[in-house]
């Protein structure tokens, strides 16, 4: 079909195949009919940005090697020009560097020669899902709060990762929403209505981690009376979230690495591989950056799952979204309770405005759960705001009006057996040093979790 008869066509076509093998391309075009999508086809950078300039398309389909060009040209091309259409790249394979630099400009996938259809229709497919959605309106009720700069830059960043399928590591202090904002990404995007599976890294038995993620074949060890599902199957078709990862033994890190590369998992006691579609997003408090330099996490697997790194600011770099987020909470839990919401007093509002939340809105959460206890009225006074020590106050410059740091706990808050000042500062230092990762401060303090647990449950910081 010649240019002019492109021009000439009113209606949309769905997907525009750029390839200067004439074989790929007819295989490609072939595959896409059966799948009963129309299809333009293009040899070269030229012809392909001829044909975005008089044709609408669904989908852009592109070799990385062309005649007067590559694939980047025509992904940064997409991205300025056409920032709505998704568009996949075609690598080589070996090559999949290239197809992550692809993924950093903004390519939706990518695909490697030579193409299997099975996960070529599995891209076509969820990329033709893409439709133009605001983070405001989440499927499922699910929003960022805040208006803050801040929080605007992670809104604009969290709406556009969710039009790709490139592996995102969210990194963010404990608290701070990371699986909220993991959610979003997949609820905004085309894997929206497929599974979301999230994985606690830290919270799996080492010997029972890779059954817990691959799955097991019925006999393969004892135990096995049957054959189970893995959490990568569970989440073929949508996204699979791998909270905490920089707790992920190294044995297992060499495992992950593989089925990321591969898209495919082998079951404990299977002989073969199983292909599976899963979009990979990972989080942690820790600098994994740090881990591998110190050799306890591989810098091959950290590439791989940080090709985008989406970085949760603290709840102290926002406080001016605190009003916000306590509004929603206040809600959230009159709802639990089958109450009218209960409201802030100005006086309460500015104690937690000028409070540092090293626990961020997890903390915030339960500091307003305990005021709803507390509180007696429908109102909540500062009274009924149970802070933690001055120690994590914001200093008066950065609290709105220049307010001062709350005071310290009463005399009769002191209990000699877990309120020793010295023995705060100790395991908050600890938790600092942490990140408050618990498991790991109450390594390094010589105590149990649930020693450590019961001491931040005195002092109101669980």
């Amino acid at each position: 079909m010649t240019l002019q008869e492109r021009r000439n066509r009113p209606e949309s076509v769905d997907v525009l195949v750029v390839d200067d093998e004439d074989d790929i391309r007819e295989l490609l075009e072939l595959s896409l009919l059966r799948m009963g999508l129309g299809c333009d086809t293009a040899g070269s950078v030229a012809e392909a940005r001829a044909c975005l300039e008089s044709q609408r398309y669904r989908l852009c389909l592109t070799d990385m090697r062309l005649p007067d060009g590559d694939g980047f040209e025509l992904v940064e091309y997409i991205q300025k020009h056409l920032p709505g259409l998704p568009v996949a790249v075609i690598t080589a394979f070996g090559s999949i560097d290239t197809a992550i630099r692809a993924l950093k400009l903004g390519a939706f996938d990518f695909v490697t020669k030579p193409i299997e259809l099975k996960v070529l229709r599995g891209l076509v497919s969820h990329a033709l899902k893409l439709e133009p959605r605001s983070v405001a309106a989440a499927p499922g009720g699910r929003r960022l709060i805040g208006d803050s700069p801040a929080f605007q830059q992670l809104r604009a960043q969290a709406e556009k990762l969710a039009r790709n399928q490139a592996p995102v590591f969210i990194h963010g202090e404990s608290g701070t929403g990371k699986e909220v904002i993991a959610r979003l990404i997949h609820a905004l995007g085309a894997r929206g209505s497929g599974p979301f599976v999230p994985i606690n890294c830290g919270a799996i038995s080492p010997e029972l981690m890779e059954s817990e993620f691959f799955g097991h074949r019925k006999g393969s060890f004892t135990g096995a009376a049957s054959d189970k599902e893995g959490l990568f199957q569970a989440a073929n078709g949508g996204t699979l979230f791998l909270d905490e990862i920089g707790e992920l033994p190294l044995a297992m890190q060499v495992k992950l690495l593989r089925a990321i590369q591969e898209r495919a998992v082998r079951p404990v006691g299977a002989h073969a591989e199983e292909a599976l579609d899963v979009r990979i997003l990972s989080a942690s408090h820790q600098d994994l950056s740090r881990l591998v330099a110190e050799g306890r996490f591989r810098q091959d697997l950290f590439f791989r799952i940080n090709v985008i790194t989406l970085r949760v600011p603290p709840l102290r770099e926002r406080y001016e979204d605190i009003p916000a987020l306590a509004e929603h909470i206040l809600v959230r839990l009159a709802e639990r309770e089958g109450a009218a919401p209960r409201r802030l007093a100005p006086a309460a509002l500015a104690v937690l405005q000028r409070h540092a939340f090293p626990g961020n809105v997890r903390e915030l959460e339960n500091l307003l759960e305990r005021a709803c206890a507390l509180c007696e009225g429908c109102e909540i006074g500062a009274e009924d705001i149970d802070l933690q020590p001055v120690e994590f106050a914001l200093p008066a410059a950065h609290a709105p009006g220049g307010a001062s740091a709350p005071s310290e706990p009463a005399a009769d808050e002191y209990d000699p057996e877990t309120d020793n000042e010295l023995e705060r500062l100790r395991v908050l230092k600890a938790l600092e040093q942490t990140r408050w990762n618990r498991s790991a401060a109450a390594r390094n303090l010589g105590m149990t979790l649930r020693q450590l647990r019961y001491r931040l449950q005195k002092w109101g910081m669980e």
